[in-house]
């Protein structure tokens, strides 16, 4: 059995967060939602991690898992979290893009109902 090299990575949807783990404390989290409407889409609206944990690939795990998950799922990614944005530029292959009408619904979204962020 291989060892796993990076964080522990577990998803809570009721709470939309992806949350990365080392040793059992949490050290990272995307905060997402998913999109009334069709199509659903997962959207990425804030990605931190813990001071004393940057500069470990954390964060660049999470995102990748969040893209990974929303494939699994058949589903696109919206990233409005400037660090998921970013990322995804730098990795065009696991990040496809998304329409413009998509990235207005979530917006959209999100202004209407800022607890989802």
């Amino acid at each position: 059995m291989a060892e796993q090299t990076g964080p522990e990575i577990r998803d809570d949807r009721a709470a939309g967060r992806l949350s990365a783990y080392e040793g059992g404390e949490a050290v990272g989290v995307v905060a997402y939602f998913v999109m009334d409407g069709e199509p659903v889409g997962l959207v990425a609206v804030h990605t931190v991690v813990e001071p004393g944990h940057e500069g470990k690939g954390i964060g660049g795990a999470l995102v990748g898992e969040f893209y990974a998950m929303a494939g699994r799922e058949g589903v696109p990614v919206v990233p409005l979290c400037p660090y998921a944005a970013k990322w995804a530029t730098r990795h065009p292959d696991d990040a496809p893009g998304v329409p413009d009408e998509l990235v207005e619904r979530a917006k959209t979204q999100l202004a209407t109902h800022p607890e989802l962020y």
